[in-house]
């Protein structure tokens, strides 16, 4: 399907819908996404970002526990929830907030890539970065097969990446 030049006012067969082309035709819509990421990349960026919250974890662990006099257990006092909920700050910024508005986890800046729609190439803001992290659940739910699809996917997606339209770039 070819368009005539949008100068042309005599031109018959302008596109519908007010002049706009339908998404996709050759020449409009945006480019295709290409450059996907490996599994080792990525596996490399998430290793990275768990970093980034495991000290929060280890200083919950040696400074929020007490003994109890009684029994002799440790338990939780305040510090070991600040230091939790401190992690989960550090953990939400980097993964929902940075990759969501930029496409850039720390993990994934470190190794050049970039969280994208798969539809458009442009990034997915903070609350589709959550919700892929919730569908990762369904990543573990059948074995951690899910973790495992970008090594034979075409575009290296992983379930979550395909419930919420995602790839990662290089």
């Amino acid at each position: 399907m070819t368009y005539p030049p949008p100068n042309d006012p005599y031109a018959q067969g302008q596109p519908p819908y007010g002049g706009q082309p339908p998404y996709g035709a050759p020449g409009y819509g945006p480019a295709p996404v290409t450059g996907y990421a490996s599994w080792l990349q990525r596996v490399g960026a998430y290793l990275i970002d768990g970093l980034v919250s495991a000290p929060f974890g280890i200083l919950a662990s040696l400074f929020g526990m007490s003994t109890d006099d009684v029994t002799g257990l440790k338990t939780p006092n305040a510090m070991y929830y600040v230091f939790l909920l401190l992690g989960f700050v550090v953990s939400g910024y980097n993964r929902w907030y940075l990759a969501g508005t930029t496409g850039q986890s720390w993990g994934k800046k470190a190794l050049g890539l970039r969280l994208v729609d798969a539809n458009t190439g442009q990034t997915i803001g903070g609350f589709k970065a959550f919700g892929r992290d919730i569908c990762h659940i369904v990543d573990a739910i059948i074995c951690y097969i899910g973790f495992l699809f970008p090594l034979w996917d075409q575009k290296k997606q992983t379930l979550a990446d395909k419930i919420v339209s995602t790839v990662v770039v290089k």
